[in-house]
């Protein structure tokens, strides 16, 4: 493979996303009933196809331009080569709106097909969509909380990618502890804000890909009661309606480990008393709830770009080792002059390919699976409260999972992939060490992984009365019970029913630190509480897609025409057993730990970390 080849092959698997959406999690039930009564199994199937064409052929090969990232010229930022013609080619193409509401000129397809697309945009060139994905989720929290007036002015713009978006919240003082946040907005004659204020690790802050850039900007109207209670959300455009700046500058940008094509800026607003701003919807001090919004979707967000880098690696992995010629077969161990074969039958190297595949497919099916309870929710919206409710627990009990866990795995699997490519993988001349450095920003944006956790077992745990929890555990139970003597699967569900106990009897203990005042090993225990939760999840949907794959096994023909079909759902059941066997006995071992309540971390004295 030539090197020039090596940089450009962004790689996805439509046979999986196709299975997960059709046979597994059986989208074509919601299909053609509002509000999706425009979609059916063929539209989807054209929307994959002709999205993925586009990211191979388009945003694929600049991922590696993208990496020598933007620069500042006259306090403006450039872009990296060939994202201006990019950016045009995606909206006129319509695949960033293929989610909007056809109000906006959009598609509304279902989440489940969103979430494919997105995958394909992300995998394809991370940075690149950050751009697009950021005035996507600022268009939304408008469409949610805007004024008519406001949705009028902003939304098809910002939605047709005429003007791009930025979500605003950390400062120089403030990181994680948003409330702190110093940005002021003082309310004028006219109904508009003046801004004042610095922020920070501001993706997309500033770029010449669209005429205007809306910023949702966090600050505290003057007399708002102190932390996040006091916060407001502001529409600050970087050019005012007459189309000159409205005293928005960019005071640099980060130099990165990675993601090097998106613009990461600090944002200075009002530096000349002249940066103006109006509330979004009417009411003050309502930031913090509505931001959410837009930070619940950047999460999911990023659990979605965690699988594609994850993806993309793990197959362009694959590839290398069905080339790379080294060494014998273990069969011939002994023998020098035995030919020299393909490194993927060498059985460490099939190790980590699996491992990969595994927790790939499974992150995956997480994603989907939360996605699918997106679209139930619209579908039974008004019609069956009960249903709506269930669907809409399970999505706020599976966020947090989807982009901690996601996102931590994410950069272990890349970091795998380079592993199985040896020596050149770290060079770059193949894409896995790209993506080992683009993804480790995933588990420390929009809400860092321990933030992640602390949402888990503080809010989301205990979340209508713990009914959210129970009803998860309750699934996996029932799965559990309708399968464990299955003839093939059955060993594998064992290990997921002790996983099940484990986790129960853990979100248990961590109720029992609350009420007895142990808070300090609440924290201790967050994230490796999310962890478990997490791969009881992934080896519950794996394990539901062995099933599936053994059962559509026996009906396939015989010979030649079932063949890759045969080894498609073949790739499906191993895959389930090595997570089932390899990674579940682990939640286990960690409930296990848990329970030990070692406080030694809290324990030890803060100098004796080091006597540096």
């Amino acid at each position: 493979m030539s090197k020039d080849l090596a940089q450009n092959r962004y790689k996805a698997d439509l046979r999986e996303l196709k299975f997960l959406l059709f046979e597994q999690f059986k989208l074509s039930e919601l299909l053609g009933q509002a509000p999706f009564e425009n979609w059916g199994v063929d539209e989807v199937n054209m929307v994959l196809d002709g999205s993925y064409e586009f990211c191979c052929e388009v945003l694929g090969p600049l991922n590696k331009i993208g990496d020598q990232g933007c620069r500042l010229e006259d306090g403006q930022v450039k872009t990296p080569k060939g994202f201006q013609e990019a950016w045009k080619k995606l909206y006129e193409s319509g695949w960033k709106s293929v989610g909007v509401d056809t109000e906006y000129d959009g598609q509304a397809a279902p989440h489940a097909v969103l979430v494919c697309v997105e995958e394909f945009l992300s995998g394809s060139n991370t940075a690149f969509n950050m751009y697009p994905g950021l005035a996507y989720g600022a268009a939304e929290v408008i469409e949610e909380f805007g004024t008519a007036k406001q949705k009028e002015t902003f939304l098809k713009r910002m939605y047709a990618g005429q003007w791009g978006g930025t979500m605003c919240l950390t400062e120089p003082q403030a990181g994680s502890d948003v409330g702190s946040s110093k940005t002021t907005a003082k309310k004028q004659a006219d109904g508009r804000y003046a801004i004042k204020g610095t922020k920070i690790f501001i993706s997309g802050g500033d770029h010449d890909l669209a005429e205007n850039i809306i910023h949702l900007v966090l600050a505290r109207v003057d007399g708002a009661p102190a932390g996040t209670k006091g916060l407001s959300l502001f529409i600050v455009p970087k050019l005012g309606a007459d189309g000159k700046s409205n005293d928005v500058t960019v005071g640099g940008i980060e130099h990165k480990m990675g993601i090097n094509g998106s613009s990461t800026c600090v944002l200075n607003f009002g530096e000349s008393d002249q940066c103006f701003g109006e509330l979004v919807g009417t009411v003050e001090n309502q930031g913090m709830p509505q931001m959410f919004k837009m930070m619940n979707g950047a999460r999911i967000a990023v659990g979605l770009q965690s699988v594609a880098v994850a993806s993309s690696a793990y197959l362009n992995a694959l590839e290398y080792t069905r080339d790379r010629k080294q060494g014998a077969s273990i069969k011939f161990w002994k023998d020098a002059t035995a030919p020299r074969v393909p490194i993927i039958e060498h059985p460490d190297v099939r190790r980590m390919l699996l491992d990969m595949k595994s927790r790939v497919e499974g992150i995956r099916a997480l994603i989907v699976k939360l996605a699918r309870h997106q679209d139930a929710v619209e579908v039974f919206k008004g019609k069956d409260d009960n249903a709506a409710a269930y669907h809409n627990g399970q999505v706020d009990l599976l966020v947090p999972l989807v982009k901690a866990y996601g996102s931590d795995q994410s950069f272990r699997i890349c970091e795998m992939a380079i592993q199985t490519f040896g020596g050149v993988g770290y060079t770059q001349d193949y894409p896995v060490e790209q993506y080992c450095r683009d993804s480790k920003i995933f588990s420390i944006y929009e809400g860092t992984n321990h933030i992640q956790s602390m949402d888990l077992v503080g809010r989301k745990l205990g979340q209508n009365g713990g009914a959210n929890l129970q009803a998860f555990l309750g699934d996996i139970a029932k799965f559990v019970a309708e399968n464990s003597e299955h003839a093939v699967i059955g060993p594998w569900v064992k290990e997921l029913q002790g996983a099940h106990e484990a986790v129960a009897g853990t979100a248990m203990r961590l109720l029992s630190w609350f009420q007895s005042g142990q808070m300090a090993m609440v924290p201790l225990a967050a994230t490796r509480f999310l962890e478990m939760m997490s791969e009881l999840a992934v080896g519950w949907l794996l394990l539901e897609g062995a099933k599936i794959a053994h059962d559509a096994q026996a009906k396939l023909p015989e010979g030649d025409a079932g063949a890759k079909d045969r080894a498609f759902y073949e790739g499906k059941k191993h895959a389930a057993r090595y997570f089932a066997l390899n990674v579940v006995p682990g939640v286990k071992l960690k409930a296990e730990i848990l329970g030990r309540e070692d406080s030694s971390p809290i324990d030890i004295p803060a100098d004796a970390f080091a006597t540096i």
